[in-house]
């Protein structure tokens, strides 16, 4: 088969376009507690949508919001940081995705708490929580990014 048909074909079934945002996407640097499962929940959640994601095992991930500029009333159990932006918590990659292609002056995404439906937080027959992805400033102003709605 011709390498230009391979392409067309790929094209036309959407696979082009994904294995073009894993090759060119930046890496995930997330700092997480050893102990934790919705954190790696939430990696895995990642990686299927096509990110890179080195997870560093730390004693202390409160230091890692202080080190990026996250405010603490933001916390979460998690931080993330990629192209310059800080994640905190259980941000969805396709807020993620959005952040990186409109590049917004900010320090980053944050999803306080661990709101139950959210990346890394789902469980097989629980109703997911409404919660807020909040795109927060360096001087910890926040506005919402996305709001998920409930869902039972």
């Amino acid at each position: 088969m011709q390498r230009r048909t391979v392409l067309s074909a790929l094209a036309l079934t959407g696979i082009l376009p994904t294995l073009s945002f894993a090759k060119n996407q930046p890496v995930i640097n997330v700092y997480k507690s050893a102990t934790c499962g919705c954190c790696t929940e939430w990696i895995t959640h990642l990686e299927k949508n096509g990110f890179k994601v080195n997870a560093h095992n730390v004693p202390n991930t409160a230091a890692y919001r202080t080190k990026y500029g996250v405010p603490s009333a933001l916390g979460s159990c998690h931080t993330g940081v990629i192209d310059g932006y800080a994640l905190e918590g259980h941000v969805p990659a396709a807020d993620i995705k959005r952040l990186l292609a409109e590049k917004p002056k900010a320090k980053g995404l944050a999803v306080p708490g661990m709101p139950m439906g959210s990346p890394g937080m789902e469980v097989e027959g629980q109703a997911a929580d409404a919660y807020d992805v909040l795109l927060f400033q360096a001087d910890g102003k926040t506005r919402v990014y996305r709001h998920y709605a409930a869902a039972k």
